[in-house]
């Protein structure tokens, strides 16, 4: 069927073979997800535009080791948050990751309380967010990062390992651990 879109398999092979225009196609449907990632972790837009544009590069370069059948995406996202850790660590700066991304990915209006759309309600709405992304702000490096693939991108565990380099057990704990710390500071 002409038109068709390729499957995952058939452009992987296809850009295994050499075929650039097959691996734009897969690496275009990712390249959001894949900048927010590089952004958390270098908390740079600069720094994750060329992360992005690295691990692609890379991603093209280790293409014949990556094994067809398996999922592209979370091989890609583990390519690009590799690169941004390694600029990060280049640039020996510790980022603010999870309170700048939530600062540019939500919109400066607080949205008022489900059912109200009084002031005061869009007011309490904005002090309860402030007041949430300092408790993450507060969290060490390893528990922002984690939460915030997981909450902010909404990866699964799956795709938060991948992309942080850990075991999914270690996505599993970390979150856990996460999640009460930010309770405890939230509260």
């Amino acid at each position: 069927m002409e038109g068709r879109p390729l499957e995952e398999r058939e452009l992987v092979l296809r850009a295994q073979r050499g075929d650039d225009g097959a691996f734009a196609e897969l690496v275009r449907p990712h390249q959001e997800i894949a900048f927010r990632i590089a952004y958390l972790i270098t908390g740079s837009t600069t720094d994750a535009e060329d992360a992005v544009q690295d691990g692609a590069l890379k991603a093209w370069r280790a293409l014949g080791r990556f094994r067809v059948g398996e999922p592209w995406r979370p091989w890609l996202l583990s390519i690009v948050a590799n690169e941004a850790r390694n600029r990060r660590r280049s640039a020996g700066r510790r980022a603010q990751l999870a309170l700048r991304a939530s600062r540019e990915h939500v919109s400066g209006d607080a949205a008022p309380f489900p059912g109200s759309s009084t002031p005061e309600a869009a007011a309490l709405a904005e002090d309860e967010r402030r007041r949430l992304l300092a408790a993450l702000d507060s969290l060490p490096e390893e528990a922002r990062d984690v939460l915030a693939c997981r909450y902010l991108l909404e990866l699964s565990e799956e795709e938060t390992a991948s992309a942080l380099g850990l075991r999914r057990g270690t996505v599993k704990s970390r979150t856990s651990r996460a999640l009460d710390r930010l309770r405890e500071s939230y509260e």
